[in-house]
């Protein structure tokens, strides 16, 4: 009797097919059937049909199908978040077992302010799936990271930038917010003392920002130190702008209530992808757009 009862539930058991969740996944990012269509390679009647596929797996609607654009259920939302986990190991699992024992260095540019939070689970996945292969990571400013990209110095570069080049692809576009001291006051003085690095991108959008909310300023730091900066901001002596999101974790973000002006967005890209030929250069440039799909 207990056998038959344990035999019933095994048979009752389903399985989610890995195929329909990529679909949904796709549709999701894409924001609808037609361009997932195409990053697929998938007609839309088969891709709608994945979708009817699943929701019928689980029994219940995943896609709120009144709205004008594409919408997701409650639902459909509690099973994006399972569905990217699912994809992220099935494809750890493939790399690993079925990929060629890859080995040698690859090398990665990131500007310093966006390393975190998404580059060390990066780092973390890359590892699991090509234990071989070695990542270095480069620090530097956006306009060093696209020279040394065209020396053919790193296979993948990362910038903050107002705009994307031919090449590039845009992984988040996010507003700069200002940052300063732990319980800090020095936003509240003026002048308002800044710290940025001399080659920082930020550095001339903060101070147009200011000039145009007529809010007189001057740079506390001279320097190409990013250490110089952190310890100045840390210090309560200067304040800084980052990308949301990314803030360090020496600082806090400034709840200004207006007394400061908003800051433009930046654009978060990706170059050397289109190029990449490599498995493990492709492989790396994916787990960096599912790490900023994540965010």
């Amino acid at each position: 009797m207990f056998l038959n009862a344990v035999i019933t539930r095994i048979d009752e058991m389903r399985n989610l097919d890995m195929t329909a969740l990529r679909a949904f996944v796709t549709v999701a990012d894409a924001g609808g059937v037609t361009k997932a269509s195409g990053l697929l390679n998938l007609t839309q009647s088969a891709v709608s049909m994945q979708l009817k596929r699943l929701e019928e797996s689980v029994g219940v609607s995943l896609l709120d199908r009144s709205a004008r654009k594409m919408a997701l259920t409650n639902s459909g939302e509690q099973m994006l978040s399972y569905a990217r986990r699912m994809l992220a190991l099935n494809d750890e699992v493939l790399a690993r077992l079925t990929s060629r024992d890859y080995e040698g260095e690859l090398f990665l540019g990131v500007p310093h302010d966006i390393v975190y939070p998404a580059i060390p689970q990066v780092l973390h996945r890359f590892n699991a799936a090509f234990p071989r292969m070695k990542v270095q990571l480069v620090s530097s400013y956006t306009s060093r990271l696209r020279r040394m990209l065209e020396r053919g110095e790193v296979h993948l570069a990362l910038t903050t930038e107002s705009s994307l080049d031919s090449g590039g692809e845009t992984l988040q576009e996010r507003p700069l917010v200002w940052v300063g001291a732990i319980k800090g006051n020095e936003w509240r003085q003026r002048p308002l003392r800044l710290a940025f690095e001399q080659l920082c991108i930020f550095r001339k959008p903060v101070q147009e920002a200011l000039d145009n909310a007529g809010i007189s300023w001057e740079m506390a730091v001279e320097s190409d130190n990013s250490r110089t900066v952190e310890a100045s901001i840390s210090a309560d002596l200067a304040v800084h702008a980052c990308v949301e999101g990314a803030e360090p974790p020496y600082v806090e973000r400034i709840h200004h209530h207006g007394a400061l002006p908003d800051l433009p967005s930046i654009k978060i890209n990706m170059y050397g992808a289109e190029l990449a030929k490599e498995e493990p250069v492709q492989a790396l440039a994916e787990m960096v757009r599912q790490a900023y799909r994540a965010m």
